[in-house]
């Protein structure tokens, strides 16, 4: 089986020659350490098993390429996050995957706890000397006098010597392999490559903690061609990163002793405080900004915003359960919000069928006649502006998916703005007055034919109870 997908939904929906394409800019070194880690979960048998926690930065989104298990982590909280999926599935074979902005900077105190812990994992460390994803900052790894976005005239002793992470973390009691590699040459490829699959396997004789630093090409923010960067890290990074290995105690290091994985069952967690479960679910509960949670729902909210700094569309995936989410992320969303005409032409057409799709109607375009998807233009921007706000206009879509979709009460998503705002009281008038126009929106269309609303009863006659729980209507309406 192959570890990587036959096709990179990350681009054009999977389609075509963009479709086998990363969001890696050409030159990059991410492409071959994937492909180094990909061949080493093959070589070994071991997809099934794998898990792969990835942060913010440039492989924020390993996922859409290694068809393994895949968590997603706060900026530097990976190796923390390694840390308990090793101890929940100690069968896992767990790969924090991170780059020097991440791990060196913000997760420095995770990388350092998790490592001198020594639980059985890997952590494949890239080091391109810069913050690739936001902009070219200085990074803890940048070179002395190394020129970035934020040290245009190259970095000063001021500003700290660069971080020696491999030998920083091969200096504590925990690890039992640390080795830094380049991949410049053909050598050197081939010894990346060898010591990724010796981490790996280290992995499954439960031999202790891995670190792979890998040193790798960020042609863009040098400002090279890929071939000069190539050079770069050969005559620059390696003077000040030696390579080859810092710690290898696997003669002398005996297996990790099993461990019992954690229960947190919440009979359990119960009776372990002495409390008693709740009966039931305690519904429309004060003090909560959330309407999903304020019904006595569980709800999840995950918002990506990877994509803006390369271009494309922002979005959040919100999943809501009257019992327990079960994944967070929305590949095929029931109900789709769109703002602007790319997010509706990128995630139109993953809407189920039965589902809904609610669209800013001020800057996109109608959807086509042949579309069997229901549909709610809404001019949110329109309405923003004449309301004298045009940022305003996210709760005029609230307004409009409220009544279109009778999800919840009208009067739980009021309050839910009521709470939200009750430090600015003075914008509570105005976003009711944007939800009730976006509501009202909602209704005219579906008096109008548009499509079946709750909020429209059998002759297409506003319903005056709209605002209100209408079971009438709802039993008619299906729900998205």
């Amino acid at each position: 089986m192959n570890v990587f997908y036959e096709q990179f939904e990350r681009h054009a929906g999977g389609e075509g020659l963009k479709g086998r394409s990363t969001h890696y800019c050409p030159g990059c070194g991410h492409g071959l350490v994937h492909k180094y880690l990909a061949e080493a979960i093959e070589d070994l048998g071991i997809q099934d098993r794998t898990v792969a926690i990835s942060p913010v930065g440039c492989a924020v989104f390993l996922y859409y390429y290694l068809d393994v298990g895949n968590i997603q982590a706060a900026h530097g909280r990976a190796a923390a996050v390694a840390v308990g999926e090793k101890l929940a599935h100690p069968e896992a074979i767990v790969v924090s995957y991170q780059g020097d902005g991440d791990l060196a900077s913000i997760g420095i105190a995770e990388i350092l706890q998790a490592a001198q812990i020594g639980l059985p994992m890997t952590v494949v460390f890239v080091n391109n000397a810069v913050y690739g994803m936001t902009g070219g900052q200085m990074a803890p790894t940048t070179l002395l006098g190394q020129k970035t976005a934020t040290t245009p005239d190259g970095r000063t002793p001021a500003s700290g010597a660069p971080l020696r992470i491999a030998e920083l973390i091969a200096g504590l009691d925990g690890p039992v392999y640390v080795e830094r590699v380049a991949l410049y040459d053909s050598k050197q490829r081939v010894r990346a490559r060898r010591a990724i699959k010796k981490a790996l396997h280290l992995q499954i004789e439960n031999r202790g903690f891995a670190l792979i630093e890998v040193l790798a090409e960020c042609p863009l923010h040098l400002g090279l061609t890929p071939q000069e960067a190539q050079r770069w890290v050969k005559e620059q990074m390696t003077a000040v990163f030696p390579l080859g290995v810092k710690k290898d105690a696997t003669a002398s290091r005996r297996p990790w002793p099993e461990w019992k994985p954690p229960d947190y069952t919440p009979a359990r967690i119960y009776q372990e405080i002495g409390a008693s479960a709740p009966d039931a679910v305690v519904r429309a509960r004060a003090g909560f900004p959330r309407v999903a949670i304020n019904e006595g729902c569980d709800a999840t909210h995950i918002p990506s915003y990877g994509p803006e700094s390369r271009g494309g569309t922002s979005y959040a995936d919100v999943r809501i359960a009257e019992s327990e989410v079960l994944s967070p992320a929305v590949p095929e969303p029931q109900v789709l919000v769109a703002f602007n005409a790319p997010s509706l032409a990128r995630f139109g057409p993953h809407v189920v069928e039965g589902g809904m799709i609610l669209y800013d109607s001020s800057v996109a375009a109608a959807l086509p006649p042949d579309c069997m998807i229901r549909h709610v233009p809404v001019p949110a921007t329109t309405i923003a502006k004449a309301l004298g706000a045009p940022v305003v206009k996210n709760t005029v879509m609230l307004g409009a998916l409220a009544a279109a979709t009778r999800l919840f009460p009208e009067r739980a998503f009021l309050d839910a703005i009521r709470e939200a705002l009750r430090r600015k009281p003075a914008m509570v008038a105005l976003n009711e007055a944007a939800f009730r126009e976006g509501a009202r929106v909602a209704r005219a269309w579906a008096a109008s034919g548009g499509m079946p609303c709750a909020g429209a009863q059998a002759d297409g006659v506003p319903c005056a109870a709209a605002e209100n729980d209408c079971d009438d209507c709802a039993q008619r309406f299906e729900r998205a």
